[in-house]
């Protein structure tokens, strides 16, 4: 009988501790469901949208002109799908300030970096102006010159 009696009691430790282990996991896997939920969301994936066909313009007062292939980076898909919508006005922009430029100065890495950064703000001004985000919400985070050629 005494045998017995442990064998019971340890059957009924066992049974203690299993519903103890499962109320304890139940309790921690809404935690852990919540906090994917809640802000351990991936990060947007990296987009880009070529402006195509090519940027061509007259420079500023010569005879020379400037051909260039420009590629905008976002972040995410939703924000890509709107840069496209407004890819026009994009374009358009970008040509006059293509039309501003003096050859000498785009043939200096400086001169195309100065470039770079003055389309990229020009490109988040007019996107900022068509759609209801604000300058500081850029919606492209980078502008990439991947061909340019000056004549």
């Amino acid at each position: 009988m005494g045998e017995r009696s442990v064998h019971h009691y340890r059957e009924k430790k066992m049974r203690l501790l299993y519903l103890l282990m499962s109320i304890l996991a139940f309790l921690l896997m809404p935690n852990a469901m919540a906090a994917d939920e809640d802000g351990d969301a991936p990060p947007p994936k990296t987009a880009y949208h070529s402006l195509s066909p090519s940027l061509i313009s007259n420079l500023q007062g010569q005879r020379k002109y400037v051909r260039c292939d420009i590629q905008l980076m976002t972040k995410g898909e939703d924000k890509l799908e709107l840069i496209k919508q407004h890819d026009p006005a994009i374009r358009h922009e970008l040509l006059m300030l293509l039309g501003d430029q003096a050859a000498a100065e785009l043939k200096t890495p400086k001169g195309k970096e100065v470039l770079r950064k003055q389309a990229l703000e020009a490109v988040n001004r007019v996107l900022a102006e068509l759609t209801e985000l604000t300058e500081e919400q850029k919606l492209v985070k980078d502008l990439f010159f991947t061909s340019f050629f000056v004549q």
